[in-house]
Protein backbone atom coordinates (compact mmCIF):
# COMPACT_ATOMS: atom_id res chain seq x y z
CA UNK A 1 0.00 0.00 0.00
CA UNK A 2 1.44 3.39 -0.94
CA UNK A 3 1.99 6.04 1.71
CA UNK A 4 -0.59 8.29 0.05
CA UNK A 5 -3.17 5.48 0.01
CA UNK A 6 -2.42 4.77 3.66
CA UNK A 7 -2.89 8.44 4.57
CA UNK A 8 -6.14 8.72 2.57
CA UNK A 9 -7.50 5.49 4.06
CA UNK A 10 -7.09 6.87 7.56
CA UNK A 11 -9.04 9.97 6.56
CA UNK A 12 -6.14 12.37 6.91
CA UNK A 13 -6.03 15.19 4.42
CA UNK A 14 -2.77 16.37 2.94
CA UNK A 15 -2.55 19.31 0.58
CA UNK A 16 -0.30 19.35 -2.47
CA UNK A 17 2.29 21.54 -0.76
CA UNK A 18 2.76 19.10 2.12
CA UNK A 19 2.93 16.19 -0.33
CA UNK A 20 5.68 17.97 -2.26
CA UNK A 21 7.50 18.80 0.97
CA UNK A 22 7.34 15.17 2.11
CA UNK A 23 8.64 14.00 -1.25
CA UNK A 24 11.53 16.46 -1.21
CA UNK A 25 12.41 15.61 2.39
CA UNK A 26 12.41 11.86 1.79
CA UNK A 27 14.64 12.15 -1.25
CA UNK A 28 17.00 14.63 0.44
CA UNK A 29 17.37 12.48 3.55
CA UNK A 30 18.32 9.41 1.53
CA UNK A 31 20.79 11.47 -0.50
CA UNK A 32 22.31 13.01 2.64
CA UNK A 33 22.83 9.63 4.31
CA UNK A 34 25.67 8.89 1.90
CA UNK A 35 27.45 12.22 2.48
CA UNK A 36 29.42 13.97 5.20
CA UNK A 37 26.23 15.45 6.68
CA UNK A 38 24.65 12.10 7.52
CA UNK A 39 25.09 12.50 11.30
CA UNK A 40 23.47 15.95 11.24
CA UNK A 41 20.70 14.43 9.14
CA UNK A 42 20.14 11.70 11.71
CA UNK A 43 19.99 14.27 14.50
CA UNK A 44 17.59 16.55 12.61
CA UNK A 45 15.24 13.75 11.57
CA UNK A 46 15.37 12.24 15.06
CA UNK A 47 14.44 15.56 16.66
CA UNK A 48 11.47 15.96 14.29
CA UNK A 49 10.13 12.58 15.31
CA UNK A 50 10.98 13.23 18.97
CA UNK A 51 8.74 16.27 18.85
CA UNK A 52 5.88 14.58 17.00
CA UNK A 53 6.04 10.94 18.13
CA UNK A 54 8.50 10.51 21.02
CA UNK A 55 7.80 6.79 21.22
CA UNK A 56 8.92 6.35 17.56
CA UNK A 57 11.98 8.62 17.55
CA UNK A 58 14.47 5.92 18.52
CA UNK A 59 13.03 3.52 15.95
CA UNK A 60 13.21 6.16 13.21
CA UNK A 61 16.87 6.86 14.02
CA UNK A 62 17.58 3.12 13.85
CA UNK A 63 15.80 2.98 10.47
CA UNK A 64 18.01 5.84 9.26
CA UNK A 65 21.12 3.88 10.21
CA UNK A 66 19.76 0.78 8.50
CA UNK A 67 19.05 2.83 5.36
CA UNK A 68 22.57 4.23 5.45
CA UNK A 69 24.07 0.75 5.75
CA UNK A 70 22.00 -0.50 2.82
CA UNK A 71 23.06 2.49 0.71
CA UNK A 72 26.72 1.77 1.42
CA UNK A 73 26.46 -1.91 0.58
CA UNK A 74 26.35 -3.86 -2.67
CA UNK A 75 23.44 -3.03 -4.97
CA UNK A 76 23.01 0.40 -3.42
CA UNK A 77 22.05 2.04 -6.71
CA UNK A 78 19.15 -0.35 -7.16
CA UNK A 79 18.00 0.24 -3.58
CA UNK A 80 18.29 4.04 -3.51
CA UNK A 81 14.94 4.75 -5.15
CA UNK A 82 13.13 2.22 -2.96
CA UNK A 83 14.72 3.77 0.13
CA UNK A 84 13.71 7.26 -1.04
CA UNK A 85 10.12 6.04 -1.55
CA UNK A 86 10.11 4.63 1.97
CA UNK A 87 11.31 7.90 3.49
CA UNK A 88 8.93 9.98 1.36
CA UNK A 89 6.15 7.87 2.86
CA UNK A 90 7.42 8.37 6.40
CA UNK A 91 7.51 12.14 5.92
CA UNK A 92 4.07 12.14 4.29
CA UNK A 93 2.57 10.31 7.27
CA UNK A 94 4.40 12.61 9.69
CA UNK A 95 3.13 15.76 7.96
CA UNK A 96 -0.39 14.36 7.55
CA UNK A 97 -0.68 13.98 11.31
CA UNK A 98 1.49 16.98 12.24
CA UNK A 99 1.17 19.64 9.51
CA UNK A 100 2.52 22.14 12.04
CA UNK A 101 5.96 20.55 11.55
CA UNK A 102 6.14 21.73 7.92
CA UNK A 103 8.24 24.76 8.81
CA UNK A 104 10.70 22.59 10.73
CA UNK A 105 10.96 20.20 7.78
CA UNK A 106 11.67 23.17 5.49
CA UNK A 107 14.32 24.40 7.93
CA UNK A 108 15.91 20.94 7.96
CA UNK A 109 16.00 20.94 4.16
CA UNK A 110 17.51 24.42 3.96
CA UNK A 111 19.96 24.29 6.85
CA UNK A 112 20.92 20.65 7.38
CA UNK A 113 20.39 18.85 4.08
CA UNK A 114 21.28 21.62 1.62
CA UNK A 115 25.04 21.13 2.15
CA UNK A 116 24.68 17.54 0.90
CA UNK A 117 23.32 18.84 -2.40
CA UNK A 118 25.94 21.56 -2.83
CA UNK A 119 29.16 19.66 -2.27
CA UNK A 120 31.41 20.63 -5.15
CA UNK A 121 32.45 17.94 -7.55
CA UNK A 122 36.17 17.36 -7.84
CA UNK A 123 37.69 18.58 -11.09
CA UNK A 124 40.81 16.84 -12.29
CA UNK A 125 42.79 17.87 -15.35
CA UNK A 126 45.40 15.61 -16.91
CA UNK A 127 47.43 16.43 -19.99
CA UNK A 128 50.36 14.70 -21.65
CA UNK A 129 51.55 16.95 -24.46
CA UNK A 130 54.41 15.85 -26.66
CA UNK A 131 56.47 17.67 -29.22
CA UNK A 132 55.10 21.11 -30.09
CA UNK A 133 51.58 20.39 -28.84
CA UNK A 134 49.66 23.02 -26.93
CA UNK A 135 47.39 22.17 -24.05
CA UNK A 136 44.65 24.52 -22.92
CA UNK A 137 42.81 23.57 -19.75
CA UNK A 138 40.25 25.53 -17.79
CA UNK A 139 37.59 24.94 -15.21
CA UNK A 140 35.36 27.48 -16.95
CA UNK A 141 35.53 29.75 -19.97
CA UNK A 142 38.59 30.21 -22.12
CA UNK A 143 39.25 33.14 -24.44
CA UNK A 144 41.91 33.04 -27.14
CA UNK A 145 43.15 36.20 -28.82
CA UNK A 146 46.18 34.89 -30.69
CA UNK A 147 46.02 34.58 -34.48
Amino acid sequence: MSALHSVMKKGWSVDAELMALASTAGTAVVTALTTDVWERTRTAVGSLWQRACPDRAETVEAELLETRELLEGPGADALAEAMADDWRGKFLRLLAVHPDLAQEVRHMLDEVLAPAKTQPAAVVFNASPTGNARVYQAGRDQHFTER
